[in-house]
């Protein structure tokens, strides 16, 4: 295992995610005292990982057909729009 790849990814998932849309419904879920944290805590990690796994198989596939400078390239003008609108709308 490539462990500077793992813990970069790591580091980068786990900051993107915290406080977003998917921890807040979490939360939310979680607050219902009728509802198992257990079942809420399982849910929402598989689904996550469902969703990574999602990622990891278009980025393969897309790798296949598209070079990686590129891809940064695209990416990163991807964030940057992003960032323009959230700007613009604030």
């Amino acid at each position: 295992m490539d462990w500077k790849v793992f813990l970069t990814t790591f580091a980068a998932i786990f900051i993107a995610e915290l406080g977003d849309k998917t921890q807040l419904a979490t939360m939310l879920f979680a607050a219902d005292k009728t509802v198992s944290k257990t079942t809420v805590f399982l849910a929402a990690s598989t689904a996550l990982v469902l969703a990574s796994a999602i990622g990891v198989l278009a980025g393969t596939v897309i790798s296949a057909y598209v070079s990686e400078k590129i891809l940064r390239y695209v990416a990163g003008a991807g964030f940057i729009v992003i960032g323009l609108i959230t700007l613009y709308r604030a």
